[in-house]
């Protein structure tokens, strides 16, 4: 398996084709994984906010003050917030309209001009099936796409990237029914593939080199589906 990084100089705007510049950066093959950074896509989809225009509520204001946090972000992260799962030690915790639990709801000032802020797409499966899709039209090849994003994890230190949108890949390879090396059936066996893909990529993608996206080739397909699986249903959550 190999991970070929795809650099990209430029500032993305929604003027920008990402199907163009891949398939202008890199010659395609049938069975290619395309991981994205989030980032980019909500840059091309507009969804970033010049914090200027953010008028900041009472409540956004009172926890900025508790947080040491920009009023203007915490309204921001209100804004995108379906519920509120933790505030403890200046990180806000929160359930997003898609159901992802992350941090701030993943609005994020990183890698953006000053005085900006992105936000997550508002349905990064739909984003992923549409630059898939795109790229099969000017390429005439099948791949699969993974939007990425990094989160943090409650029990481990340091962040790990995550796909938050997924379109031709299953992103979970369910082991349940098959036997293990001794003959046990495995019954609830099941990796995030997606996830994996994703936190591969980002060894070649990094934080700082302009490297937005990767290729990720000779892992082999199956399936399809969307990032939506990898979000465990609240009754099955031992933690909310």
């Amino acid at each position: 398996m190999h991970i070929i990084p795809i650099p990209i100089e430029k500032e993305i705007t929604p003027s920008d084709d990402l199907a163009d510049m891949v398939t202008s950066s890199i010659t395609i093959q049938d069975g290619d994984i395309l991981v994205v950074a989030q980032k980019i896509i909500s840059k091309q989809e507009g969804r970033v906010v010049n914090l200027s225009t953010v008028v900041p509520s009472e409540l956004a204001t009172g926890i900025a003050s508790q947080y040491q946090k920009d009023p203007r972000l915490v309204e921001l992260i209100l804004t995108e917030t379906k519920r509120i799962v933790r505030m403890r030690n200046g990180i806000i915790i929160t359930e997003n309209y898609n159901g992802l639990v992350c941090a701030n709801a993943g609005v994020d000032e990183s890698n953006m001009e000053n005085n900006h802020a992105a936000l997550l797409p508002l349905d990064s499966d739909g984003s992923a099936q549409r630059l898939c899709n795109a790229i099969l039209e000017k390429t005439q090849k099948k791949v699969a796409v993974v939007i990425s994003d990094t989160f943090g994890r409650p029990f481990r230190m340091g962040q790990t990237n995550h796909a938050i949108g997924v379109s031709g890949l299953d992103p979970i390879l369910d082991y349940e029914g098959t036997h293990d090396s001794f003959g046990r059936i495995l019954r609830v066996t099941a990796i995030a593939v997606a996830d994996e893909l994703a936190s591969a990529a980002e060894l070649v993608m990094k934080k700082t080199l302009k490297c937005p996206m990767a290729i990720v080739r000779g892992y082999s397909l199956a399936g399809d589906g969307s990032a939506a699986r990898l979000v465990r249903p609240k009754d099955e959550d031992l933690f909310r």
